[in-house]
């Protein structure tokens, strides 16, 4: 399952990154494989935010296609 299919409120957890100059971008971010992170709003077709302890990121739409998950 994608990044794009999760739903707010789902704690998940990073399973893969699948494009290597996406990934190293993610990582900056602190998001990478192994990383547990809720999803706290998203918006149908558009961003995705995602809550990192006491910060918040968003995830564009096409972006959150290439980022693997499993939902905890």
């Amino acid at each position: 399952m994608t990044l794009s299919n999760a739903n707010s409120g789902d704690n998940i957890e990073i399973k893969s990154i699948s494009n290597p100059i996406v990934r190293a971008q993610a990582i900056r971010l602190g998001i990478y494989e192994g990383a547990i992170l809720k999803c706290s709003e998203k918006i149908k077709h558009g961003p995705i935010i995602l809550q990192n302890r006491s910060q918040e990121l968003a995830i564009g739409y096409n972006l959150s296609k290439n980022i693997e998950i499993a939902v905890i």
